[in-house]
């Protein structure tokens, strides 16, 4: 899909991509069989919305256009969960935006736009009608918590199953990123990393370390900030944090050529300087096993009551089922929910060796951790990307 008037290289990360090593063997139970069906998000009020309206009687008083916007609005809330927003509207396949102000930057061979003509969007493509929910925060979706990091794409799967919901699809991201306006950011046509957590450094991880999960450098390297903590990197449909701050990993729906090689998309950009931090744009060359130390997720699901497939759109069309997504993830859905109830306990406590628990309790972040400050970065050569 044509995404900007300006280049947008995808990149590779050298260092941790499809020869990234396999987890550690699993020290907990071994994965019992599940029978693939997707679990059922909650029964919602919205289900009955359908229903036919009955005519007023004659000479009743006409109805308060007020308290029908109010039960509209109610109607809408009842669409989706409370820790998720309805995304109702068009997605455009292929935008076009007017860069008015960009830089180049060597390391990571693209050209950066700090500035957009505040003109609206011109859709060049086709236009497709999506009404969903999703997460407000990255997993594990909670105001005040950092956002998870170094989930393999299976992985982050499974765990958006075990509460009932998917990963989202890339168009998905994006449309709730841009807004019905088609924005390059989701707070408008001009790059502040105030906002949106971003131009820092880059620090040279060692890759080493990284794969085995080293809480020392893993803590070195973070330069996140909590959920909910970036008051304006709210989109138009209210979704928290899309880009900037950590990456996110998506669902393809793309097939054919190098872009539908993988299941597994990236998007929204890390905190790093010289890298995408838009709504659009997308990085495709990340096969299902990668993970990083900036990469997170969050997770989406049908609105109105209705069944959520925690299968991907390319696993629907190839019959996966969950055994075979469970079985690469290495722990099963009734896993995850019982260390999720741990976790509501503070109880998922892990060995310093079981890296697996770890990933799945979402606790390989090092104590030493210290949140990064948006924006806090001068300009300098060298970006994010280049790994």
């Amino acid at each position: 899909m044509r995404r900007l008037l300006l280049p947008l290289p995808a990149l590779t990360l050298a260092a941790a991509c499809s020869g990234a090593p396999p987890e550690p063997a699993q020290t907990a139970a071994p994965p019992r069989a599940h029978d693939g069906r997707p679990p059922a998000t909650a029964p919602s009020p919205a289900e009955t919305a359908g229903a036919a309206p009955t005519a007023a009687p004659s000479g009743a008083p006409a109805p308060d256009a007020g308290a029908a916007g109010a039960a509209s609005a109610a109607a809408e809330e009842q669409a989706c969960p409370a820790d998720m927003k309805l995304v109702d509207g068009e997605y455009c396949t292929e935008v076009e935006h007017s860069c008015l102000r960009s830089w180049y930057d060597k390391s990571n061979k693209k050209t950066i736009c700090e500035e957009f003509a505040p003109t609206p969007a011109r859709c060049t493509g086709e236009k497709v009608k999506k009404r969903y929910c999703i997460d407000t925060y990255e997993w594990p979706n909670r105001k005040g918590e950092r956002p998870e990091v170094m989930n393999r794409f299976h992985q982050a799967q499974v765990k958006c199953a075990a509460v009932g919901k998917r990963l989202c699809t890339e168009s998905e991201w994006t449309l709730a990123c841009e807004g019905p306006e088609m924005k390059p950011f989701p707070y408008g046509y001009s790059r502040d990393a105030t906002k949106c957590n971003g131009d820092h450094l880059w620090d040279d991880p060692d890759m080493k370390k990284v794969a085995k999960r080293d809480p020392g450098e893993l803590a070195r390297l973070w330069k996140g900030v909590p959920s909910g903590s970036q008051a304006q990197c709210i989109s138009d449909y209210g979704v928290a944090d899309m880009p900037a701050n950590t990456d996110e990993v998506v669902a393809s729906e793309t097939s054919g050529g190098w872009r539908g090689k993988f299941d597994s998309v990236h998007t929204g950009g890390p905190w790093y300087k010289g890298v995408r931090n838009q709504c659009r744009p997308k990085i495709y060359t990340h096969d299902e096993g990668f993970y990083y130390y900036f990469l997170s997720f969050r997770c989406c699901a049908e609105p109105d009551g209705k069944t959520t497939d925690p299968r991907t759109p390319r696993q629907i069309q190839e019959g996966w089922n969950m055994d075979r997504v469970e079985r690469l993830a290495q722990f099963t859905i009734e896993q995850m929910r019982g260390k999720l109830e741990l976790k509501q306990q503070d109880k998922c406590e892990c060995r310093p060796t079981d890296i697996l628990c770890k990933t799945m309790c979402g606790t390989l972040l090092g104590p030493n951790a210290v949140d990064g400050t948006p924006g806090g970065a001068p300009a300098a050569p060298g970006g994010g990307e280049k790994r």
